[in-house]
């Protein structure tokens, strides 16, 4: 196993303990992609209040474009909400997953991908922006989100840093509708969505997640798929989606056979909770704030089926 680790780290930090799984949603929200919630990042876990499952982070994005839609409309422009795949194709695994039977319909997704993409293309708010006049198209961006006009908000990052965004119009509506105070929610999730690098590692070294990941690795050897982590398996050359769906169902399979998703999981929550001492408000408030989103959602849109 020597090296697997240092040819994953990249990929694991930004996605491994997604093994929580996590909710995404559609890149084709309108032409700069600002609207909808991008949570595509392991869910940090906060003390008391429950996370999101994420047929309610989809609800939450689904609300969020549709009361930009609502808001564009009351400021004289059409708006379409991004198209939604239904709640099996909207479905994550980060990492690696176990749903063997999601593996055998899907394979990795890519046909799900490529369906993504070709929604992101064929985005009808950039065709619509388009035909305006120079006059027009400028309004509808300032009662979009005001570009470089809007406020900005900004946040210290827990590894060091300041991230910024300006957000303003039809999108920061949204979001205060959504989660309150602009400010307030914008440094809770970038604080809570910025711990990755501080308990990734420890939860990589951790020898019960390197022991599963042997025996994922070995598990897959006898299955005719010599790859040392999911993370390769899932990069190998594709060939046809049969091949595709072969590898991801022996992926998933001995995932499930070894637990390395379920260890994955477990020791996210004890690093994350190890982090509590410095970082809990924000988790607290990161949670409180998501919970309040969906309360409102709920009264937005229904769920996706």
């Amino acid at each position: 196993m020597k090296g697997t680790f240092a040819g994953v780290a990249a990929a694991v930090l930004a996605t491994v303990v997604a093994t929580l799984g996590t909710g995404c949603t559609s890149g084709a929200e309108h032409p700069r992609n600002t609207g909808g919630a991008r949570n595509a990042t392991a869910t940090p876990v906060a003390g008391g209040l429950r996370p999101l499952t994420e047929a309610e982070q989809l609800r939450v994005a689904d609300a969020q474009q549709r009361l930009i839609k609502d808001c564009m409309a009351r400021k004289g422009f059409t708006y379409r909400e991004a198209e939604r795949l239904g709640l099996e194709e909207s479905r994550t695994f980060g990492y690696v997953s176990d749903d063997v039977a999601w593996a055998r319909e899907h394979g990795y997704g890519s046909r799900i991908r490529a369906k993504h993409e070709r929604a992101k293309r064929a985005n009808p708010n950039v065709t619509y922006r388009q035909g305006l006049s120079a006059e027009r198209r400028a309004a509808y961006d300032k009662a979009l989100d005001e570009g470089t006009d809007a406020p900005e908000l900004t946040a210290e990052l827990p590894t060091g840093g300041t991230v910024r965004k300006r957000v303003g119009g039809c999108v920061a509506e949204s979001e205060e509708q959504l989660y309150g105070d602009p400010k307030t929610w914008f440094r809770a999730e970038k604080t809570a969505m910025s711990l990755q690098p501080l308990y990734v590692p420890k939860v990589m070294a951790d020898q019960r997640f390197t022991a599963a990941l042997r025996d994922w690795s070995q598990c897959m050897k006898r299955a005719g798929h010599p790859y040392r982590d999911p993370a390769e398996a899932r990069q190998a050359p594709p060939g046809d989606f049969a091949a595709e769906r072969k590898t991801a169902v022996a992926d998933a399979t001995c995932a499930r056979d070894t637990r390395l998703r379920v260890i994955g999981k477990e020791l996210e929550t004890q690093y994350v909770n190890a982090l509590r001492g410095q970082y809990g408000e924000a988790l607290d408030t990161y949670a409180r704030l998501r919970l309040r989103a969906l309360a409102h959602a709920a009264k937005v849109v229904p769920p996706r089926t």
